[in-house]
């Protein structure tokens, strides 16, 4: 799956949906925002179904910029079998039933539109959304160190959002193990992406109630299972 582009803002906990790459802004004292994005393209949005009976797709959008999409604009379908992309216009485009319903010109009947379904709706990474002074791309957070005071817990592997507040750094250590931290302003003391470096300061036993359970934790609790039934 290519990157995308989701708005999270600390100002109250503002968290808006995703772009192609998740252009994902994550705004924190020093904010961060993150793209879906396999280096080369980044994901915009995906095509869900046909609509209409001249070439028209519906589309899930995975960008929090306004206006991000317009007449006129050139974007790259990558299909689910992901062989190759290729380059569309866009004709014309209007918001349906919290989707957006594109036109693509030389995409002019329901057969033709329908193999579109799937496909991610892409631009090169070069021409991801410029963002305000001080806001980074979260994509651009996967692979930093995590510091929580002093000591190293490792490096971030993904991002996740789901239902809390505040997305999901997942991190990965030396040892394999991994641990789901809150990126909230809460725990954040800076980031420096020139040292690719995110400081926190988590609460005591955080780590702990996060880590996972080692095999002996495991059989332990799978042994307390069965006595209880």
């Amino acid at each position: 799956m290519q990157p995308t582009a989701q708005a999270v803002g600390f100002s109250g906990l503002r968290v808006a949906s995703p772009e192609g790459a998740k252009e994902n802004l994550q705004r924190c004292g020093a904010k961060a925002v993150s793209p879906e994005s396999n280096g080369d393209f980044i994901t915009l949005a995906r095509v869900v179904k046909t609509q209409g009976r001249h070439g028209e797709v519906a589309a899930e959008i995975h960008s929090d910029v306004p206006g991000r999409f317009a007449a006129g604009m050139k974007l790259f379908t990558l299909p689910k079998s992901q062989d190759s992309r290729r380059e569309l216009e866009i004709e014309d485009l209007w918001p349906h039933k919290g989707l957006l319903v594109l036109k693509f010109s030389g995409v002019d009947s329901m057969s033709e539109a329908e193999l579109l379904i799937g496909s991610e709706l892409q631009v090169p990474s070069a021409e991801r959304s410029q963002l305000e002074p001080g806001w980074n791309y979260i994509s651009d957070l996967i692979g930093c160190r995590v510091l929580d005071r002093a000591r190293e817990i490792g490096r971030i592997e993904d991002v996740q959002f789901g239902a809390g507040e505040a997305p999901l750094l997942i991190i990965g250590d030396a040892a394999g193990k991994k641990f789901e931290v809150p990126f909230a302003e809460a725990y954040l003391e800076g980031i420096d992406m020139g040292q690719r470096q995110v400081r926190m300061k988590l609460p005591d036993g955080m780590l702990e109630i996060n880590a996972p359970l080692t095999p002996e934790e495991k059989q332990q609790h799978q042994s307390e299972r069965k006595k209880k039934h």
